[in-house]
């Protein structure tokens, strides 16, 4: 029997504190330009046409000789209103579901405010609060709230709140009615102002260029006002009005990539380079964005999150491009007038971003200068010159409601929840920058705006090529009339620093190619580190066993446990062999000198390489053909075979992380064509874009088409790798999949 006894027993409700109010209003706010955001967001669901923002100061007489000083801060619409059951029924219940059900304004508008606490972040503005609203039937409803009877109430059913109805013959609307007192005064200054028309501004996106030339009146264009009364701010804030219109997407871009992308991850994209005069835009469509590929990313992967629409705007920030910029006529958005290089840098740094938009209107803090939520900077810092960072891009992201995409406002207004339809968001996002970032890297290259790497063997062979300098002393001392019989000690000088220095070159050549050899081992040590832990799992386990049955047998013999300990040692010496394998795996290319160039067995090199890839292949279910002469050598160095041949292999694994529906292939293909050794290299993986192979951005040092942010150093490598072989390597458009050439002079 139990000891227990029930003393109490009955059915009881929560009952939420009187500060309730502030918690969901004032305290979960991020700031009091956001709690009038939140307001303005209300007038555009009423279906009001406008919403006029006044911050105005008053006086209130506490005496004969005492004044104190406020702020009055009014939000006013000219939408439907609220009838006395909506402000009684709805206003008063926080974490309303009414707009959540109703979703759409009468007017067709989708409503902004779904979480029903919007309205209770006044609070952070002011002490006291008045609304006034008056439905379309004449009904005038007011009500006066004063926020510290709140924080000092027990419970919320203990504030009594005043509420009074009339009738008058007004048009509709609602006005609210903030007071605060000096505390809230001191907190605007000038720049406050300026803070606030930067969110009023940022609250809705720039209107395109169809909106601005279309002359019909749509039912969702909502405009802003915003009144500054008597206060002493100076800049031209007192007295002053202005009706917000959002920031314009500038015309002066230096690239821009803009269009959708779908609910299923199918492209629609337009790419812009403004650096090129008259030059076409080139259309990017009908590719599908995959999710499920590896990133480095902390995020993880994501899911598609409903139709997106895009438009980035990215400007190069060097001082010539800057010029550009002005050039093209960029201009303060502020006072209308041409800037100077220092003056468009700040125009810059203040109006990045990459802001995302919901219904036209903007979800903070995504898009504030500075608030890096794609992680830009940090990829940029990683490869300077292919990527972007936060401050080179004005981005706009238009996304469907919360029930279509998936992607949830968070309450306390600060962003979106980090969910799987955001990792998505953030993954197509960087897929659809890194097409501009693609376009725009192969361009400053062709035109010696980026750093080119390529060819390194080439630069050290003209580095220490003393030929034309040769030829001009020769002139020089034509000039001077000098005999060509007198002049064999200074071309013999010449000639011996040229063998010197070409010595010099080839040490540096074999240095270099033993470093690549090393950055390719990286590629594949995760491979043999995966494949290495079942043995050394063994020895793990097995060993202390061992150690154990060696004390029992030292003490008392028995052939049984020899045995035992016999069968555990054969098995660990299989295991051991095994490791050996696996470093011998990396021996090609970890080597410490590199040997003259001989000939060495060509598929012996190809069937190694697919040993090292051996598991991927087998759980990614690749097939792995090889069709070459088992007696075919090639002449040169192994261990540069190796390398191309890895970071081919490695790059196909990487790009069939996203193929589905069909068998996976990956084939050499190794002949001779009359002096050529030719070895064809494909796989049928998603393949490699037309403009890429043309004008072979692919094989730049830093230039990766990996969404997750790669090396960009495979390709480059195995290009310098089959050069030092007297070899080349092309990339060939192929419909089907990747397809790599390599030519070889046969010996």
């Amino acid at each position: 029997m139990s000891d227990e006894m029930k003393i109490k027993d009955g059915l009881y409700q929560i009952r939420p504190a009187g500060r309730h109010i502030i918690t969901i209003g004032r305290d979960l706010i991020k700031d009091k330009y956001a709690a009038i955001v939140e307001l303005v967001k209300n007038a555009f669901d009423a279906d009001s046409p406008n919403c006029k923002v006044c911050l105005l100061p008053f006086e209130k007489i506490i005496s004969e000789d005492k004044v104190e000083k406020g702020i009055k801060v009014i939000v006013k619409d000219e939408g439907h209103g609220m009838s006395f059951e909506t402000v009684t029924d709805k206003w008063m219940v926080p974490s309303t579901d009414d707009k959540l059900n109703r979703a759409i304004s009468p007017k067709g508008r989708i409503m902004q405010g779904k979480k029903g606490i919007g309205r209770y972040s006044a609070s952070m503005i002011g002490d006291d609060m008045v609304l006034q609203t008056i439905d379309e039937t004449g009904d005038l409803t007011t009500l006066y709230l004063i926020w510290d009877h709140f924080e000092k109430a027990k419970y919320l059913s203990d504030v009594d709140v005043l509420i009074e109805n009339f009738k008058t013959n007004q048009s509709s609307g609602t006005e609210i009615i903030i007071i605060g007192d000096e505390h809230h005064l001191a907190e605007w200054s000038s720049k406050q102002i300026q803070n606030l028309k930067f969110e009023l501004k940022k609250l809705i996106p720039p209107k395109e260029d169809d909106d601005i030339n279309s002359k019909e009146k749509k039912s969702d264009e909502f405009e802003i006002e915003l009144e500054i009364g008597n206060f002493p701010f100076g800049e031209g804030y007192s007295n002053y009005t202005e009706t917000i219109e959002p920031y314009p997407l500038f015309d002066f871009f230096d690239y821009r990539i803009s269009g959708t992308v779908n609910h299923n991850g199918l492209t629609s994209l337009k790419f812009e380079n403004k650096r090129i005069k008259n030059a076409p835009i080139e259309n990017i469509s009908d590719f599908n964005i995959p999710l499920n590929i590896e990133t480095d990313d902390e995020i993880g992967n994501g899911t598609y999150c409903g139709d997106i629409k895009f438009d980035f705007r990215v400007f190069d920030r060097d001082p010539n491009s800057i010029d550009g910029l002005i050039e093209r006529g960029l201009k303060d958005p502020t006072t209308g007038e041409y800037v100077g290089r220092r003056e468009a840098r700040i125009i810059l740094d203040k109006f990045n971003g990459i802001g995302v938009y919901r219904n036209g209107f903007r979800i903070r803090p995504l898009g504030d200068a500075g608030f890096d939520w794609l992680l830009l900077d940090k990829q940029r810092v990683q490869n300077p010159s292919l990527k972007v960072g936060s401050d080179q891009v004005i981005g706009f992201i238009h996304i469907e409601s919360e029930d279509k995409s998936g992607l949830i406002e968070k309450s306390a207004r600060d962003g979106l929840k980090e969910n799987a339809q955001y990792a998505g968001l953030i993954q197509i996002a960087k897929s659809v920058l890194k097409e501009l970032e693609n376009r725009r890297f192969a361009y400053r290259q062709s035109v010696g705006l980026g750093r080119n790497n390529r060819d390194i063997n080439e630069k050290i062979r003209v580095l220490y090529n003393f030929k034309d300098l040769q030829e001009k002393i020769d002139k020089e001392l034509d000039t001077l009339g000098i005999e060509r019989s007198k002049r064999e000690g200074i071309n013999n000088l010449i000639s011996d620093k040229e063998k010197k220095n070409n010595k010099i070159a080839d040490e540096l050549k074999q240095v270099i190619a033993l470093y690549q050899g090393q950055a390719t081992v990286g590629k594949i040590v995760n491979v043999v580190l995966h494949e290495g832990r079942k043995p050394l799992g063994y020895f793990k386990n097995q060993i202390p066993l061992i150690n154990e049955w060696s004390e029992e047998l030292a003490s008392n013999f028995s052939q049984e446990l020899l045995n035992k300990i016999l069968n555990r040692l054969s098995v660990i010496d299989e295991q051991g062999q095994i490791f050996i394998k696996l470093f011998g795996k990396l021996d090609p290319l970890s080597a410490k000198k590199r040997t003259h160039k001989k000939d060495f067995n060509l598929r012996q090199v190809i069937e190694n390489v697919k040993d090292v890839f051996l598991s991927e292949l087998i759980s990614n279910e690749v097939n792995f053909n090889i069709d070459c002469d088992i007696n075919l050598t090639a002449f040169g160095w192994k261990e540069d075979f190796y390398i191309i041949f890895t970071n081919l292999v490695d790059n196909s694994l990487y790009w069939f992380q996203n193929t589905t529906g069909r068998q996976k292939e990956i084939s050499f293909k190794v002949y001779e064509d009359d002096d050529q050794l030719i070895i064809e290299y494909r796989d049928n993986g998603p393949g490699i874009e037309k403009h890429l192979i043309e004008n072979e951005v692919i094989f730049e040092p830093e230039f990766s088409n990996k969404t997750g942010g790669g090396t960009g150093l495979g390709l480059a490598i195995a290009g310098e790798a089959i050069d030092r072989n007297d070899g080349d390597l092309k990339a060939i458009y192929s419909e089907s999949g990747a397809f790599f050439k390599i030519e070889v002079k046969l010996q």
